[in-house]
């Protein structure tokens, strides 16, 4: 059976992380914080948390190598109770509700672009081409993967270094530190700003998801996740500097098209018309790594609950087409069905608990499992947990505070999840721990025991 390459592998986390948030976000954090260093120190911040997870997610994936991601890694730390939630939270927000939240950015720059177009009939024909090219082979899934994601590079480096060197606004923004952005720092305005870039930074576990299908997992996982997390925090950052460098603070506070503001500035009138093709390229692939990475949560959960057996089926190149099916009318219910902002706030905060739950379990696995061979341990440890725990756990809390509806539906999602796994339970459809799948998978899907 074929398997991932490490470059595909690091496609998917590249793409899966650079999407809507780092694009509709600046505008958001300007309301609070006008101070430039503070605000790259913001993207810093969250960069660091980024890669201090990636390092705790690959010693927990190199040291318990399946696919699945947090699925696989709570059940067999925690519960497997733990591990059912943590995929029907992958499975109903962590991928889908992104897949829709991208596919609707994409929809509607294009149709701003071209108005007589339809924004939802795009992101709608977008989900489903995508899906169709993961639906085949490796090789055709992860070509895919790999040049949209290279594509997405370039455009990026492109529009850094064009915007920069056509500059004619005049903008003079200061990069030096100025009295009072200490006190920013730590104040609840760069707490609330960190919820949006943490969210622009989520995807960095990405490669876990596709783990049992990836060369020599034990050795390059660890690779993909910190090299990969790591490239992304240079172009947030150089990003938000060409942003901050080209245009007014003052044209950009309170807007979601800061892209569309940026580029004008830079480029003139037809700043507009490029950026908005330009942001449309680029979330084609995010839109395309997860439909490819997010079903191997529901791959998993069929190989541990007979109950969604069919889930866990494949080709005859291994792809669990049924899955990716499945994730993408998920997705799409998303797209016809909520709105942009209630779907980035609540997913957030899900997505932030599950991963806040798995890096403890980092802790957790060291404690109770010493004999499990560990190809990669986490450099200065205990200090990159305890740093990603921090900052997650700060910007937990002032969700629960600053958005408490918000807070309260991604509670609900998690309870509906327990729920569901005890009434499986009761009615005798559970048959194995994840670690344990009820139907045999890929002969290079690592097993850890009782």
């Amino acid at each position: 059976m074929s398997s991932f390459k490490p470059s595909v592998a690091a496609a998917i986390v590249v793409a899966n992380m650079i999407g809507t948030g780092v694009f509709t976000s600046l505008g958001f954090q300007l309301i609070e914080i006008q101070s430039a260093p503070v605000l790259l120190a913001l993207w810093a911040v969250g960069g660091l948390s980024a890669l201090c997870g990636a390092m705790c997610y690959a010693e927990l994936g190199a040291a318990l190598p399946r696919s699945g991601g947090e699925y696989n890694f709570l059940g067999q730390i925690y519960h497997p109770m733990a591990g059912f939630i943590s995929g029907w939270v992958s499975a109903t927000v962590g991928f889908a509700a992104p897949t829709a939240l991208a596919a609707m950015t994409f929809g509607s720059y294009l149709s701003a672009v071209f108005p007589a177009l339809s924004a939802v009939w795009l992101a709608t024909g977008l989900i489903l081409v995508l899906t169709l090219a993961h639906c085949t082979s490796h090789k055709g899934s992860g070509g895919t993967q790999r040049w949209l994601t290279l594509l997405k590079i370039v455009l990026i480096l492109g529009f850094a270094g064009a915007a920069l060197l056509s500059n004619n606004s005049g903008q003079m923004t200061t990069f030096t530190p100025v009295d009072g952005d200490g006190a920013l720092l730590f104040s609840g305005a760069f707490a609330v700003s960190l919820i949006y870039v943490n969210y622009a930074y989520s995807g960095w576990n990405a490669a876990t998801y596709i783990t049992g299908e990836l060369e020599n997992p034990e050795r390059n996982l660890p690779r993909v996740l910190i090299a990969s997390t790591a490239l992304v925090c240079v172009s947030y950052l150089l990003l938000n500097y060409v942003f901050l460098s080209v245009a007014p603070m003052d044209a950009m506070i309170g807007k979601v098209e800061v892209g569309y503001v940026a580029a004008t500035y830079a480029f003139g009138d037809v700043g507009a018309t490029v950026m908005g093709i330009l942001l449309a390229l680029l979330l084609v692939s995010t839109v395309s790594a997860m439909i490819l990475a997010g079903p191997r949560v529901l791959q998993s959960i069929g190989e541990d609950f007979p109950v969604f057996r069919h889930l866990s089926g494949v080709n005859r190149d291994g792809i669990p087409a049924l899955a990716v099916c499945v994730q993408a009318g998920v997705a799409l219910v998303f797209l016809w069905s909520a709105s942009f902002d209630r779907i980035l706030v609540f997913s957030g905060a899900t997505m932030a608990l599950n991963t806040f739950f798995t890096v403890a379990g980092v802790f957790v696995l060291r404690a109770r499992r010493r004999d499990i061979p560990r190809p990669f341990r986490i450099r200065l440890y205990p200090l990159p947990p305890l740093i990603f725990l921090a900052i997650t756990g700060w910007t937990l809390v002032y969700i629960v505070l600053q958005r408490p509806v918000e807070a309260m539906i991604s509670l609900g999602i998690i309870a509906s999840g327990a729920l569901f796994y005890a009434a499986s339970r009761r009615a005798g459809k559970y048959a194995a721990k994840p670690g344990h799948p009820a139907v045999p998978t890929a002969p290079n899907d690592a097993r850890l025991g009782n």
